[in-house]
């Protein structure tokens, strides 16, 4: 089964992603970072060992949106907060690992989704901590269903959401990748 790497993008418009960054440096340079930065990140992380698939919102933009190559398979995030959406990208993808990224992550790099990958080959599911308290990664070995109870009740964008995760997946073997800095406001930037 072969590993899959899900990018969870927006359509880069201002207002409407990256708020809490555009809310420091203003909104239309926040898109502005957020469609370079997703870029660089989209020419870094492709590698023949695993497929590439974009998660995009708001739905519509999976084929309206020129703002992503086009070679990249797309696929709906759908409704719901954060670890709905991740969930259903867990439970809705063909058999095989498979880990999600946010497009925010300047200093990822292949070896980084590399090591995630080989965490789950005695685990069963694996997170990229945050300085924060949140995470840049997650993953999923995928041998048997995810818990129903997965990223339920976590709350999100707060030093909790590692912690939060983890406790929604009891009995699992859970590895902790590298850490990572995630960007959500001017002071996360490089």
């Amino acid at each position: 089964m072969r590993p899959t790497l899900v990018i969870m993008v927006k359509d880069p418009r201002p207002g409407r992603v990256k708020t809490r960054l555009g809310a420091d440096i203003g909104m239309t340079a926040a898109a502005w970072w957020f469609r370079h930065q997703t870029r660089r990140l989209l020419r870094n992380l492709r590698d023949p060992r695993w497929d590439l698939i974009l998660a995009v919102a708001p739905d519509t933009a999976t084929l309206n949106s020129r703002a992503w190559p086009a070679y990249l398979p797309r696929i709906p995030q759908g409704t719901g907060n954060l670890g709905d959406r991740m969930a259903r990208i867990f439970r809705t993808l063909p058999p095989g690992p498979v880990c999600v990224i946010g497009a925010d992550i300047p200093n990822v790099r292949r070896s980084h989704i590399a090591r995630a990958f080989a965490s789950l080959g005695d685990h069963d599911a694996t997170f990229g901590p945050a300085p924060d308290g949140g995470y840049w990664l997650i993953g999923f070995k995928r041998t048997r269903a995810i818990p129903r109870s997965a990223l339920y009740n976590v709350r999100w964008s707060s030093p909790h959401a590692l912690s939060d995760s983890r406790a929604s997946l009891p009995g699992l073997r859970i590895a902790l990748s590298d850490t990572l800095n995630d960007v959500d406001t001017a002071a996360d930037l490089p």
